[in-house]
């Protein structure tokens, strides 16, 4: 099965190399139809850190305002025990990247080199692939954070970020990943309020639930993770992120995780769905679902690319044979040219072109 994502991943990478990416196309595209798991929050909302967890690594520009403007493509790949972390840009195929601030620097670098310093946003993605036996096969695509008032930044870019989350959650082959922060009403919730307009029963749509350590002292989230607040067709999932603190101390991933482990078992509030919480269990339920979907997905796209197959070809056939790239055979299509010109000039002089044809 893990083969399946695998494969999903590399028609992405090509789609993306062809220019589709299902930006704004009349016609269904082959990015339109292959399943994915979009990544929704707001931008107070925890995403970054979620993700960040889910990978183990920090990666990510961190920074007031908007920082994530293009879509970001995030594939992981679990290697064999022992193995080094690597990562890999589309953009840049025969760069390995051991040290995560650089891949940080260059998704920051890549974003400005197609929204320039403007601060715009772009739909345009960036693929970005991780290497680690620490991960699980995935594909997520983190999306720019839903906001209300844009700071430092052209007052279109609010409408423009909605309206780009929303052309990739509409999309029936997308999962919508949405992500609300514990210590504020979950009925303000961006994500919710987006995810609920475009699945309103649900079905698409996996609620993770951040910050739960950070409620208010006396309270608690178990109405919304046991589903009863706010019902999902799969339950919800609470995190612990790392704060603010210990990501400026450079907090290990793995003490984190193990933190955040400790946090749900030993809570009295939370010890009953302790199983099914955390960065962990999360990564491992999105794997086997998106695994899931795209099994189920498989004879649609095997059709809508032999379809597109055959439309290809007969476009080719229509255009006729290609002309050489090199000059030896650029020169004999002209001679070919030349002597076709010469016959029907002949054919026209002696007053018998087209008196062969049916």
């Amino acid at each position: 099965m893990d083969n399946l994502i695998t494969l999903v991943n590399k028609i992405q990478r090509a789609c993306t190399a062809l220019g589709d990416h299902g930006e704004e196309n009349a016609l269904p595209t082959l990015w339109d139809a292959l399943p994915s798991i979009a990544v929704v929050g707001g931008q107070s909302s925890g995403k970054s850190s979620v993700l960040e967890s889910i990978v183990g690594r920090d990666f990510l520009p961190r920074g007031s305002g908007i920082v994530t403007r293009r879509p970001l493509v995030l594939q992981l790949h679990k290697t064999d025990e022992g193995s080094r972390d690597y990562a890999e840009f589309l953009h840049q195929p025969r760069k390995k990247y051991t040290d995560f601030a650089l891949v940080r620097k260059e998704i920051a670098d890549e974003t400005d080199r197609i929204t320039g310093r403007s601060k715009q946003v772009s739909s345009v993605p960036i693929h970005l692939s991780i290497y680690s036996p620490n991960v699980v096969n995935l594909t997520l695509i983190d999306l720019p954070g839903l906001t209300k008032v844009a700071i430092g930044q052209p007052e279109s870019v609010v409408a423009d970020i909605e309206n780009m989350v929303r052309s990739f959650i509409e999309k029936p082959n997308s999962l919508i990943l949405a992500i609300s922060p514990a210590n504020q009403d979950l009925a303000t919730s961006d994500a919710i309020k987006i995810s609920r307009e475009v699945d309103p029963k649900g079905e698409r749509t996996f609620g993770v639930l951040t910050k739960v350590d950070l409620m208010d002292k006396g309270t608690n989230a178990v109405d919304i993770l046991e589903g009863k607040a706010y019902r999902l067709q799969f339950p919800w999932v609470g995190v612990v992120n790392r704060s603010q603190a210990d990501i400026n101390k450079s907090v290990d991933m793995v003490v984190a995780r193990r933190r955040e482990r400790e946090y749900f078992s030993s809570n009295p509030d939370y010890k009953h769905i302790a199983h099914r919480m955390g960065s962990e269990h999360l990564a491992k339920m999105l794997s086997k679902h998106l695994e899931t979907v795209i099994k189920s997905r498989i004879p649609s796209l095997q059709s809508l690319i032999n379809k597109t197959i055959t439309d290809i070809e007969a476009e080719l056939s229509r255009l006729g044979k290609p002309i050489a790239s090199d000059a030896g055979g650029q020169l004999y299509a002209i001679l070919e040219i030349c002597r076709a010109f010469d016959q029907i000039f002949k054919e026209h002089l002696d007053g018998v072109y087209g008196l062969s044809d049916p």
